[in-house]
């Protein structure tokens, strides 16, 4: 899980160089990454693209599919409410995230979209990998920006 979420990390390293939040996402299907995403709310004006939105949108395109039935989404930040919703949409079948987001994630810390039972499609997700690395990266950005 680790090579993985460091794959992810290098992600959101490529957002803080370019001053975005830096969150990373990689998406994985029989152990190959297939797709790769970070934020780019700031330089697009786009309040969808979140990390693991263009990494969906890229390993859909990759697979010419919207089923992603077996992969797994490695991201630096637990998913909000709208990835949360799409990673659920796209099949994917494994969450590894980094940090908890106690204000809006939904893996269970504020909402729990992953684990609702009444959807058609259920995934399971481990949080707290690298979890330091990832706190800190965030953290950090934030602090620079407070000065």
């Amino acid at each position: 899980m680790d090579f993985y979420m460091n794959k992810a990390l290098e992600q959101a390293k490529k957002a803080l160089s370019r001053d975005e939040v830096p969150i990373g996402a990689v998406i994985v299907k029989d152990g190959v990454i297939i797709a790769r995403g970070y934020n780019k709310r700031e330089s697009s004006q786009n309040a969808l693209a979140h990390a693991e939105i263009i990494a969906i949108s890229k390993a859909c395109k990759k697979l010419k599919s919207w089923r992603l039935d077996g992969a797994e989404i490695y991201v630096t930040l637990e998913p909000c409410p709208m990835c949360a919703g799409a990673i659920m949409n796209a099949r994917i079948s494994k969450i590894v995230f980094g940090a908890y987001e106690p204000k809006s994630g939904a893996c269970g810390s504020k909402f729990d979209v992953i684990g609702d039972s009444g959807l058609n499609h259920n995934a399971v997700f481990i949080g707290g990998v690298m979890e330091e690395e990832c706190s800190l990266l965030i953290k950090n950005y934030f602090k620079s920006k407070r000065g």
